[in-house]
């Protein structure tokens, strides 16, 4: 790993910015005091040269406290055992207390989160409400799927908190009062807020002064990779108070030119440095050299069915079919009707000898009733 190179701030250029960022914003506030909040967040702007190839959260302390007192601050607990919610909540008021911690408005259980705050206006409301939200570390990993993506939209996703721990008023003092900046692998740049409008200029400087060098530091990054650090805040145009040499730029390109390329896997370059200390070449065993002779067989019967195949085939000639006989018209049933002759007198004919046949049969049978039988 190359050494991270300090970034050179000038502390009267960031105390001229920060005072013409005052005195823009108390010229913006003096005509609409009435309807503008009385302090602004005061952000930094991070410009790098190359984007990371992995995200990062970094936690930055500050010297002086970067939030105000009347903001509202959220803590999510998790739910103790043989207890209801309002139990749990007494029972964490009483524990913040005993040990010294003040800052915090509310605090709500996981089992309360889960039900009051399901729909999604209870959610929204929640995240208008407050400023800040802490939670257990016990309970972090459970968050995600209740909280909903409003609340990382908005970058007030809660910041994990050890109840735990012995000074536990000190370290929830440091996550309040200090910052965070999230590092992405989609952009160059970044923004951490680092004080607010109420503050003295010379408060604001030390504040940017700590938060450039803790940033600087912990980047997971080989080389120079600050280009631009911009001030500003929500209102107001960005005040560049540092920008690097090209000379950092040529300093990336051959650091990053200095770093081997991985070639394979790790095993097998092992093995090619083995071979290559070694220097001898392995001999076969019989067993292996039998394998080896079948499996030359084997390419060389495959080659020779390719190479029948490849042959050329003969070219399909067409055969004719015989063409189709013409087919015989059938006439159709009415033609076959009108040129039938249709016989007047043959069915009445029919009907009368039917009947005279009948009447005949009806007279034998009276005749043979009526004539006696001799003895």
């Amino acid at each position: 790993m190359a050494e991270k190179t300090e970034v050179a701030l000038d502390r009267a250029q960031v105390k001229k910015a920060v005072q013409a960022l005052q005195a823009f914003l108390k010229t913006k506030a003096s005509g609409e005091s009435l309807f503008l909040d009385e302090t602004q967040q005061v952000t930094l702007l991070f410009t790098l040269w190359k984007i990371p190839k992995k995200p990062q959260t970094i936690r930055i302390p500050l010297p002086h406290g970067q939030r105000t007192d009347t903001d509202e601050i959220c803590l999510f607990t998790r739910d103790e055992p043989k207890m209801t919610s309002e139990q749990t909540q007494r029972f964490y008021k009483k524990f913040l207390e005993e040990k010294g911690v003040k800052n915090i408005s509310e605090i709500i259980p996981y089992k309360v989160l889960k039900t009051e705050y399901k729909p999604y206006e209870a959610k929204r409301r929640l995240l208008g409400n407050f400023d800040l939200f802490l939670s257990d570390a016990r309970i972090r990993r459970l968050l995600p799927s209740h909280i909903g993506k409003h609340f990382y939209e908005r970058k007030k996703e809660p910041l994990s908190v050890d109840l735990q721990s012995k000074h536990l008023a000190r370290d929830i003092q440091r996550v309040i009062q200090g910052t965070s900046m999230k590092v992405t692998n989609k952009g160059c740049c970044c923004m951490a807020r680092v004080a607010h409008s109420g503050m003295t200029a010379d408060e604001v400087t030390e504040n940017i002064m700590a938060a450039v060098q803790t940033v600087a530091a912990k980047l997971r990054t080989k080389g120079p990779v600050m280009k631009l650090i911009h001030v500003k805040s929500q209102t107001s145009v960005a005040l560049p108070i540092y920008t690097s040499d090209l000379s950092h730029l040529t300093e990336l390109e051959k650091i990053q030119s200095q770093t081997p390329k991985n070639k394979g896997t790790p095993k097998k370059q092992n093995k090619a440095k083995k071979n290559k200390k070694e220097g001898k070449k392995q001999t076969d065993s019989p067993a292996e050299k039998k394998g080896k002779e079948k499996k030359e067989v084997k390419k060389e019967a495959v080659k020779e069915k390719e190479e029948e195949d490849d042959e050329e085939i003969p070219q399909l000639v067409p055969i004719e079919t015989p063409s189709k006989k013409p087919k015989l018209e059938k006439p159709s049933k009415k033609k076959q009707l009108e040129k039938a002759p249709k016989p007047a007198a043959g069915k009445k004919a029919k009907q009368a000898q039917s009947k005279l046949t009948k009447k005949t049969a009806k007279t034998d049978s009276k005749a043979k009733r009526k004539v006696p039988k001799v003895k």
